[in-house]
């Protein structure tokens, strides 16, 4: 891009919530039973999801399991719960949608026996009645159930940054404090192991058969022969629990502390609520990451600079409704205050770079076209 061929020090992080998606799930599939759940998924999504027919079998049948509950007094209710549930399609570019999903498929698994079952008679021909006989063969083995369950849990820990990642700019300080994902990975293969297998009870509700631990793990579709002294507890958590959170963990070399540090600082320029996240000695800090463009005397002039600016913008009636950096950028354009702030202006040239934003990385490049003309 033309910014980043005229500073030659840029820190160039491409839209760090897409960092995050393109490594959360692919990284996880690399394991073979996780690669397994998200291909079941997929062609469950193909079959059930992806017609009206099936789709109202399923709001019909979860509507009448709420209605029994309700008239046994076996469902609590409120705002917010009980509302009709159904599969969400995994989305391409949004990553949170993965974790829906599962979510969902959790709470709807019955009902979603239920119409694959339906669709082994009524289906519209005998390849779609054969892959609801598979697919309903495949949902009721503890494999899928356990890994369900665990993807459910790894990719919640990453939902709150995930979802941080994807709002407007405003959020970037917000989403750096939820960055260290690492640690709450590393809790979660120290102390949820038991707790996750808790939750597989799942099975019992389902009429799945849960494996004793303390059997010796058999590989399915492989001779006995072949097993090579793993029970069933070691094999879950080694193998599967454990290997996949050490493959997750990879994630937190998405956000260096350079990375971090660079993007709290560029928060600082963000003219929401009127400037309220200014701050001078962050912006020099900033300034010191590119010191191809910022002199040791530039670095002293740009702090008296930012002083001065700062007290101008707010007296500025123009910029008070401004809320996005790229839009401030082009009315400090428009204005002719990069030629009177230069050092500060090249601040907000470089921040245009570190654009992390998915719904508006558009209109941030956009943002730089102009400016850099």
């Amino acid at each position: 891009s033309c910014l980043i061929k005229e500073n030659k020090s840029a820190h160039y992080i491409y839209c760090f919530a897409y960092q995050l998606q393109l490594a959360l799930v692919p990284t996880a599939k690399n394991h073979v039973h996780v690669a397994l759940l998200f291909n079941i998924v997929t062609n469950l999504l193909n079959i059930v999801g992806a017609s009206c027919k099936r789709r109202d079998q399923l709001r019909d049948k979860h509507a009448e399991r709420v209605f029994k509950a309700l008239e046994n007094n076996g469902l609590v209710t409120g705002k917010g719960l009980n509302q009709e549930i159904g599969l969400k399609r995994l989305g391409g570019t949004r990553w949170a949608s993965h974790y829906g999903t599962l979510i969902n498929l959790i709470v709807i698994f019955l009902y979603i026996i239920e119409v694959l079952d339906i669709i082994t008679v009524e289906g519209s021909n005998s390849e779609q009645r054969g892959e609801a006989c598979t697919l309903i063969e495949a949902l009721q083995y503890f494999d899928f159930v356990f890994c369900l369950h665990l993807m459910r849990d790894t990719l919640g820990i990453t939902n709150e940054l995930s979802q941080a990642l994807q709002r407007k700019e405003q959020d970037i300080v917000n989403a750096m404090r939820l960055v260290n994902i690492s640690n709450r990975l590393k809790d979660m293969r120290e102390n949820c192991w038991d707790s996750l297998l808790d939750e597989v009870s799942f099975c019992n509700e389902q009429n799945i058969i849960v494996l004793n631990m303390d059997d010796m793990w058999v590989p399915q579709g492989r001779s006995r022969r072949r097993v090579q002294g793993l029970t069933n507890s070691n094999y879950y958590y080694i193998e599967v629990f454990y290997t996949v959170i050490w493959q997750l963990l990879e994630l937190n070399y998405h956000f260096t502390e350079v990375n971090t540090k660079l993007l709290l600082c560029m928060a600082c320029l963000n003219p929401i609520n009127h400037f309220l996240t200014f701050n001078t000695e962050d912006l020099v800090s900033f300034a010191k990451f590119y010191l191809n463009d910022f002199s040791t005397a530039d670095l002293m002039e740009l702090k008296n600079q930012l002083k001065i600016y700062i007290i101008d913008i707010h007296s500025d009636i123009e910029f008070t409704e401004v809320n996005d950096i790229g839009e401030f950028a082009k009315r400090i354009k428009e204005k002719n205050k990069d030629k009177v702030y230069q050092l500060v202006y090249m601040l907000l040239k470089l921040a245009l770079v570190l654009s992390v934003y998915t719904a508006t990385v558009e209109r941030a490049f956009s943002a730089m076209t102009i400016v850099t003309t």
